[in-house]
């Protein structure tokens, strides 16, 4: 007989782990309230089985429950990542900011290395798991890392490497 799998384990940063925290505590303490009582004020008109007003609170009352679900797994199972004891060595890991520039178009960019909940490239924050993020992991300040992006190729020079 097999062993019982352990859980998988969801990496994400101290900040990003805080972020589901108040998620859920939005879900749970406003939102959670407000369907129940759109749901009892639909239920208070009559027939339910022609009343839009319910169908669409009990639908908004699935979705968040699944929502609540989700962040409660994630964080249960979360392996929080907190840099601000490491010591600064120049070497791009999991949680740490990266100022690059794109020696090709001569501009800068900031990344921020996250778990994959936590991603949001408008934001500058990449999944750990992204081909960018890759191929950063590693490398540390000065060197120029090359990926192979769908517009072509990158050429990126580490700048600066923070542990915030």
């Amino acid at each position: 007989m097999n062993p019982p799998m352990a859980p998988p384990r969801y990496p994400m940063t101290r900040r990003g782990a805080e972020r589901l925290r108040e998620e859920l505590q939005q879900l749970k303490g406003v939102e959670r309230p407000r369907i129940v009582a759109a749901i009892a004020e639909a239920r208070a008109h009559g027939d339910l089985r022609e009343n839009a007003e319910y169908h669409a609170a009990r639908e908004q009352q699935s979705f968040v429950e699944g929502r609540i679900r989700e962040i409660e797994e994630r964080l249960s199972h979360a392996d929080v990542i907190d840099l601000r004891d490491r010591e600064p060595d120049g070497r791009v890991v999991f949680g740490a900011t990266v100022r690059v520039e794109d020696t090709d178009r001569h501009n800068r960019i900031r990344y921020e290395i996250v778990g994959v909940d936590e991603s949001d490239l408008e934001q500058g924050r990449l999944s750990h798991t992204s081909p960018l993020a890759r191929a950063l992991i590693g490398r540390e300040e000065g060197d120029v890392v090359e990926v192979v992006v769908p517009g072509g190729v990158l050429h990126l020079e580490i700048i600066e490497v923070c542990y915030e």
